[in-house]
């Protein structure tokens, strides 16, 4: 999946300098005016990121990062404003859940290390929604197994420590079905 990056912000100059910024990157670049047009944006393409402005007309970033938030909770958000204050920092970060906070002018370098690791945190989590739901999977296969054929999910050793397996005849086809199945089939 390409990494893809939404920019939001009502001053088209902004825009263009973070992509100036961001132009040695491999990144999908998408870009909005306003908070309604960005989320016509994520409903329309797979955005790992948002990087958004707080003060822009009709709808804040405030605003638009909490919506995206309960909207689309696996996009990593970033708020870039040129109104730093405290407790607009504090409203963001607690309605929005913010991953970072810049303050225009910003650092080229600083962000370029910031969406980069906020890339990697969206891949790892997603990659953990991955694993967790092939985790459920394969419980569920053994619950059904363990439901067929009681007790084949027990383990037992011999004297000497060894597993004891019963053995699994060639006209058994519900286990075999099963354990190809099971081998064979992707998360």
């Amino acid at each position: 999946m390409e990494d893809s990056i939404l920019i939001v912000d009502d001053e088209p100059d902004v825009i263009s300098a973070i992509k100036r910024s961001l132009m040695e990157e491999t990144y999908n670049i998408f870009s909005a005016n306003s908070g309604v047009e960005a989320l016509k944006i994520l409903k329309e393409h797979k955005i790992k990121l948002v990087i958004s402005d707080e003060m822009m007309p009709g709808m804040s970033g405030t605003e638009f990062l909490s919506a995206v938030k309960n909207i689309f909770p696996e996009t990593i958000r970033i708020m870039l404003t040129g109104h730093a204050s405290i407790l607009a920092a504090m409203k963001a970060v607690n309605s929005g859940e913010i991953y970072r906070f810049f303050s225009k002018p910003w650092d080229d370098i600083e962000l370029k290390l910031s969406i980069r690791s906020a890339i990697e945190k969206y891949n790892l989590e997603e990659e953990n929604r991955r694993l967790l739901k092939t985790v459920k999977r394969q419980e569920s296969e053994i619950k059904q197994l363990e439901k067929m054929h009681p007790g084949i999910t027990s383990l037992k050793k011999d004297n000497e420590g060894h597993f004891i397996l019963s053995e699994i005849s060639d006209d058994d086809e519900d286990i075999s079905e099963i354990i190809t199945r099971s081998e064979f089939k992707k998360a």
